[in-house]
């Protein structure tokens, strides 16, 4: 039988609805799937991803040492992008090492993102990234343009509700596959 090819673009994008588990997180009396509130829907996530301000990469520099820095961003696709200054430690750090955390500002409602940062040259994408900034951030995107600009494509996501935080704890996994 024949396999069917996916192409490379579709390859690379995460399914789209994670997988629900609580973390593991000894310690914090984190309670059963069924307990407490139970599990986050990814929607209450997706929410809070889209209306964040802010957001924290952590990256690595080359030696090992961590290094985190706020960016603004925007949640589209079911990705993070974001751009950054050529010459700036994230960008150094990223380019020699793509894995990264990106943590939403939100206090009582946390979100955590472990992904891989990917450089991006698609100008059309480019340009839908800067539409959606300028509209979120009331800041004009278009004399950045050469300047580097990434996707962050989750792989584990963590949401982290104060007023439930033993039984709403959810982690989402994500795997590889078509939308």
């Amino acid at each position: 039988m024949p396999t069917r090819r996916i192409p490379k673009r579709a390859r690379s994008r995460p399914q789209s609805t994670p997988s629900a588990s609580r973390p593991h997180m000894p310690g914090y009396g984190i309670k059963g799937p069924k307990e407490g509130t139970g599990l986050l829907p990814w929607k209450w996530a997706e929410e809070r991803l889209q209306k964040a301000h802010n957001f924290w990469v952590a990256s690595t520099r080359p030696e090992g040492q961590p290094h985190v820095m706020p960016v603004w961003a925007v949640w589209m696709e079911g990705a993070l992008y974001f751009s950054t200054g050529a010459k700036s430690r994230k960008a150094r750090n990223l380019r020699a090492n793509p894995s990264c955390v990106v943590c939403a500002e939100h206090a009582r409602g946390q979100i955590v993102i472990e992904g891989t940062a990917k450089r991006l040259s698609d100008r059309k994408l480019w340009k839908q990234f800067a539409a959606v900034y300028q509209k979120k951030y009331d800041f004009d995107m278009s004399g950045y343009s050469s300047e580097p600009f990434y996707v962050v494509q989750p792989r584990t996501v963590f949401g982290l509700w104060e007023k439930d935080f033993v039984g709403s704890a959810t982690r989402w996994k994500f795997g590889i596959g078509s939308l």
